[in-house]
């Protein structure tokens, strides 16, 4: 590529990893190599070194694909303004209809903004049309808190014997029931025997418009 400033070629590469975070794919060494014409990976390498000893993103070690903007990158370095953003795990597929099998399967990361630093956040996509009521739709992906103390009347994540769904929480007289957000569906009613495991609160819906 052609002789630029140490400093311009390096905010280049900065606005490029985050772009492509924002995209929910982190890039590569490699990616960022062949993206600017670097004849060397090293090139590549020292310039996301220096991005982390900087404070402009964070690595995660062990991950080729670990590049990450830090808490209050957005108002503190190349970007001012911009809004900060976590990249949260998008773990695999949940039911919003019968339960169906759990799966743990990472098929990449969700870009979020606006939620606590500390929050421990996952991503699921839905299957299912019973919460169709609630605004949720096939092929969504909803953000979910993973905490196990939740609200009456809230939509989660629940989990019973291995089996996951996404549903709106009901508690009465004791026993938890799990509704649905639409008549073809039936209520999912737990008594005492059932194991239940909340795996966290719907906090937001993504939905990709193609």
């Amino acid at each position: 590529m052609p002789a630029t400033p140490p400093g311009q070629t390096r905010r280049q590469v900065h606005a490029y990893v985050r772009e492509r975070i924002a995209e929910g794919a982190p890039p590569t060494v490699r990616e960022v190599q062949h993206h600017f014409g670097f004849k060397a990976v090293q090139s590549a390498r020292q310039h996301l070194e220096a991005l982390v000893q900087e404070g402009a993103l964070t690595k995660e070690p062990g991950r080729a694909r670990g590049y990450r903007l830090p808490p209050g990158e957005g108002s503190a370095g190349f970007l001012p303004g911009a809004p900060d953003l976590r990249m949260v795990p998008l773990l695999g597929r949940v039911q919003a209809g019968a339960l169906t099998e759990a799966i743990e399967d990472p098929q990449g990361y969700v870009p979020v903004e606006g939620q606590p630093a500390d929050a421990n956040l996952f991503a699921l996509t839905v299957r299912g049309e019973s919460m169709l009521g609630a605004g949720i739709l096939p092929g969504d992906t909803v953000v979910v808190r993973r905490q196990h103390a939740v609200r009456n009347g809230e939509i989660v994540v629940a989990q019973v014997a291995g089996e996951a769904t996404v549903k709106r929480l009901r508690l009465k007289r004791g026993h938890v029931e799990l509704h649905p957000e639409n008549a073809l569906f039936k209520p999912i009613v737990l008594d005492g025997r059932d194991e239940v495991n909340i795996l966290g609160r719907v906090v937001e819906v993504r939905r990709c418009l193609t």
